[in-house]
């Protein structure tokens, strides 16, 4: 089990939280996804034996936001 935060650049309104939440949320082996949009975050709890970070972080570059 992994946890890790993310810091995510262009997040700015609801539209974001729920492309970043259901994207990143869809792959096999994420268990919880929380957007912070106040501080620019995003919490993923995930199953490594089943997706990478790498694979999380491409994920939400796929929907037009920078990982930091």
């Amino acid at each position: 089990m992994g946890k890790v935060t993310l810091n995510v650049a262009g997040m700015s309104c609801g539209h974001c939280v729920k492309a970043v939440e259901g994207s990143v949320g869809a792959l096999v082996g994420v268990h919880l996804v929380t957007v912070n949009l106040d501080e620019g975050t995003v919490d993923v709890d995930f199953n490594s034996d089943l997706v990478t970070l790498e694979k999380i972080k491409e994920t939400i570059d796929d929907q037009g936001y920078d990982v930091a």
